[in-house]
């Protein structure tokens, strides 16, 4: 029996990624339970779901968004959903379990992506999920979505975008039903921890620049490529100058991390620290940095440059997508670029007619210069960008979102 199964599996893995995604999409969609036809009115509170001991971006978006809900005094009831879905490890201690179960009033809001959505709807006790007014919190990183959100979608009366970029892509799937709800960070600040420079092996008398990403993310729409390349026409390999490439997960794809070690490979100055950080200590190195890279073709928020601006670090970003939510040219130093066909090797942001950024490596090694050169331009930079952020992301959209959960559909 064993080895049918394993033929089976060598020959699932034969279909492209995209492929295999979609059929599970549309499989679990019909497993899953349909949700009430007119949106429930929710008072009682939320159940939050999400992947809530996955060290990614999306269980910090289910962390933050659940720290941020207590602050708001909304009753809140944390449901940790990684083990319903495929390839999740367990990285972050859970949340305490409630001291009690949800009322049948509640919302359950899924932080969960679309295409994932109807298997953990299928997965869920049916009293978590019947007759529940069920939000979508989602990010995405095109401006256009992908067919396979369009079947999570069905499962969902709300979806809450973390940008305007994302719900601009959104819409179409659900006119009316998207509204903008961006992390509230500034309501759950960074916190890093004791660490400093000594303990990341990093010289005082250096200007270090942080690029951070998780390689179970899109390498390609992350970019780091492209941060090598602007740091390299930059400075060469001038010792004074340190770049640090702050990896995650880079198990996950071993031919790209293969690319990224050919990439600094002979770069005295540039050093890859791939160690799975707690999370106050991966914020210790933000702060330790002087400078934090962002190239990327592409975000749906943009977490780790919002982190490093309320941390007072300046940033430099592409000047395009979810970031631009919290970013300008006072904020940040926003860097050129062009749009052209994104292309993904991994499949997920494989999307006909979908572009995304290719940013200016000139444009970017400039700033990195000017920058560089100029400790006090760096200092004005952090705190604009510390008080753009605080002003944006703060608990505001979130309240506003939960209350709107209670009240009938504009037109009813």
């Amino acid at each position: 029996m064993s080895s049918h199964l394993t033929l089976h599996h060598r020959l699932w893995r034969l279909f492209p990624p995209n492929q295999r995604r979609r059929v599970l999409t549309w499989a679990a969609a019909l497993a899953a339970p349909g949700i009430a036809e007119a949106a429930p009115l929710a008072r009682d509170g939320v159940i939050l779901a999400g992947e809530f001991t996955r060290a990614s971006g999306l269980g910090e978006s289910a962390r933050l968004t659940l720290g941020a809900l207590e602050l708001l005094g909304v009753p809140a009831w944390p449901l940790d959903i990684g083990p319903l879905l495929p390839a999740h490890t367990a990285d972050v201690p859970p949340p305490s379990p409630p001291a009690t179960d949800p009322p049948p009033g509640a919302a359950l809001i899924l932080n969960v992506n679309a295409p994932l959505l109807p298997l953990v709807m299928a997965r869920l006790p049916r009293r978590l999920t019947r007759g529940r007014r069920v939000v979508g919190l989602w990010a995405w990183e095109l401006p256009v979505a992908s067919p396979e959100w369009r079947a999570g979608a069905r499962f969902v009366h709300d979806i809450w975008a973390t940008s305007r970029f994302a719900a601009d892509a959104l819409t179409p799937l659900a006119p009316g039903r998207v509204r903008v709800v961006p992390l509230p960070l500034a309501a759950v600040p960074p916190r890093p921890s004791r660490l400093g420079r000594g303990d990341f092996g990093l010289p005082d008398a250096a200007v270090v620049v942080l690029t951070s990403f998780n390689l179970a993310s899109s390498f390609e729409r992350k970019n780091p490529l492209g941060a090598i390349a602007a740091f390299r026409t930059a400075f060469g390999d001038r010792m004074d100058r340190i770049l640090v490439l702050k990896v995650g997960n880079r198990n996950h794809a071993p031919a790209d991390f293969a690319r990224l070690e050919t990439a600094v490979a002979g770069a005295p100055n540039i050093r890859l620290e791939t160690r799975m950080l707690p999370r106050g200590d991966a914020l210790a190195l933000t702060a330790a940095a002087d400078i934090i890279l962002s190239l990327h073709r592409s975000e749906g928020f943009g977490l780790v440059p919002a982190e490093a601006m309320l941390l007072g670090k300046p940033v430099i970003a592409t000047g395009w997508s979810g970031n631009m939510d919290f970013m300008d040219d006072h904020s940040a130093a926003l860097v050129r670029y062009r749009l052209v066909p994104a292309h993904d090797g991994r499949g997920v942001y494989e999307v006909a007619n979908a572009l995304w950024a290719e940013p200016d490596i000139d444009h970017a090694a400039a700033s990195l210069r000017l920058l560089a050169d100029d400790a006090a331009a760096r200092a004005a930079l952090g705190e604009a960008g510390r008080t753009m952020a605080q002003a944006l992301l703060g608990t505001a959209a979130l309240a506003e979102a939960v209350r709107s959960l209670g009240r009938p559909p504009s037109g009813a």
